[in-house]
């Protein structure tokens, strides 16, 4: 099961260089993540040529409006579409109370329903789970209660090696060899030993998506050998005393963070607007962490073992 990432916004704060408010779109299997939604997102939706209809869950990291604000325009036009399955939103305490005070003034009344999750702030806690994936908070610190979210594939099972399996089996004979375990004949005579005839199971996935936040270097037990991390990286490092004053981060943190939790790829975002040129940022965080890449907009990564 491939990962797919996608960059619909990277920048912090405002609109500039072309750049957006941040939003992310995550592709596992047949399931479309929205990560954030700021101003502008469904206009970047419809440029990559997304299908909203495809988007069934949502998840906000705070009440920031660089991370929100393009909600309640995104719920409004995929009513006007006439969805009518559900919309699943995981986000922040009030998000719901926000999004419901702006229907009942506007006198809306949605073509479908929204099914809201509010995360518990200052706490791991999985969110989101089905057979192959599971969503988990990772605890941010920020000005305002702020969580980012690690994605978990589910532990795979072993693979079958059917030139070494000359008969059909049974489907409860090849579950149990996914399963690891040795075949029997009825009079418990060995008829496959699990090792000869099965492939070790393939390692599972991972992405973290740390939003805004100071930078907390005990994230590296959270963040160990994950595949792929976006870590906000407002600032370069010679502002490192503006980012602890703004609760943000800079390209070396992250890269140093990332280093020390051995991460496979590190993505920086949350561009300050000071900066037009992304390049030096880029520069400062592969001299720390030689796998680090911008999430520019519209670009994808695939993590695919």
């Amino acid at each position: 099961m491939a990962i797919e990432l996608q960059i619909l916004g990277s920048n912090s704060a405002a609109f500039a260089h072309n750049r957006h408010h941040t939003s992310q779109l995550l592709r596992v299997q047949d399931k479309y993540f929205l990560i954030d939604c700021g101003e502008g997102t469904q206009l970047l939706i419809k440029k990559n040529k997304i299908k909203l209809s495809r988007i069934n869950n949502i998840l906000i990291s705070h009440l920031h409006g660089d991370h929100y604000y393009g909600l309640m325009g995104l719920i409004s036009t995929l009513h006007l579409y006439g969805r009518q399955s559900d919309l699943t939103i995981f986000g922040p305490p009030g998000l719901s109370d926000i999004i419901t005070l702006q229907l009942k003034y506007s006198q809306t009344r949605l073509s479908y329903d929204i099914k809201f999750h509010e995360w518990v702030p200052e706490q791991p806690q999985v969110i989101y789970e089905d057979t192959k994936l599971s969503i988990t908070t990772i605890p941010l610190e920020h000005r305002i209660p702020c969580s980012g979210f690690l994605f978990k594939e589910k532990p795979k099972k072993r693979g079958i090696n059917k030139i070494k399996i000359p008969q059909k089996l049974t489907p409860v004979q090849a579950a149990k060899l996914r399963d690891g375990e040795d075949l029997y004949t009825e009079a418990g005579e060995l008829l496959f030993k699990n090792s000869d005839v099965t492939f070790p199971p393939k390692e599972p996935y991972s992405y973290a998506y740390c939003s805004d936040t100071r930078l907390i270097p005990q994230l590296v037990e959270t963040l160990k050998d994950v595949d792929l991390v976006y870590h906000e990286s407002t600032f370069m490092d010679d502002m490192a005393d503006r980012a602890v004053s703004t609760y943000h981060t800079t390209a070396r943190q992250a890269a140093q963070l990332a280093s020390d939790a051995n991460v496979k790829q590190l993505l920086l975002g949350h561009f300050s607007t000071r900066y037009k040129d992304l390049n030096p940022l880029l520069a400062e965080a592969r001299s720390v962490f030689r796998e680090s890449y911008l999430a520019e907009e519209g670009k994808k990564f695939v993590i695919n073992h």
